[in-house]
């Protein structure tokens, strides 16, 4: 079985070799070639961190939504009640949910950011 080489160890390599020959283009080049970088770094992340952040996420939605299930449909459903107003600011919990799920989001997407309370 080959298990060799993973995502992770790809958009890495990748990353590393724009870094690599980026000095020696020219400007645009250069500027496409740090978005090219910077959206395989984000993709590593994804694939790093994104299921431990589901699995919270899941189990931060259970209890205000009553039930379980995969993360997408949960948050879909936490979506729909939120627009519908069934769930608000006055929801047991909600908010504190709201923020753990986005700083993990944010981990993914912005690692840099620097938010309240960090």
């Amino acid at each position: 079985m080959i298990t060799h080489p993973k995502p992770q160890e790809l958009t890495e390599a990748v990353a590393r070799w724009i870094e690599q020959i980026r000095p020696q283009l020219d400007p645009r080049n250069a500027f496409l070639a740090r978005v090219a970088a910077n959206a395989l770094a984000a993709v590593t992340r994804e694939l790093e961190l994104s299921e431990a952040a589901k699995a919270r996420a899941i189990e931060r939605l259970e209890p205000i939504l009553g039930h379980g299930g995969a993360y997408e449909g949960l948050n879909w459903e936490l979506c729909e009640k939120l627009r519908a107003g069934d769930l608000g600011v006055e929801t047991p919990r909600l908010m504190a949910v709201l923020r753990a799920n986005v700083l993990d989001q944010l981990a993914i997407d912005q690692p840099g950011y620097k938010h309240e309370g960090a």
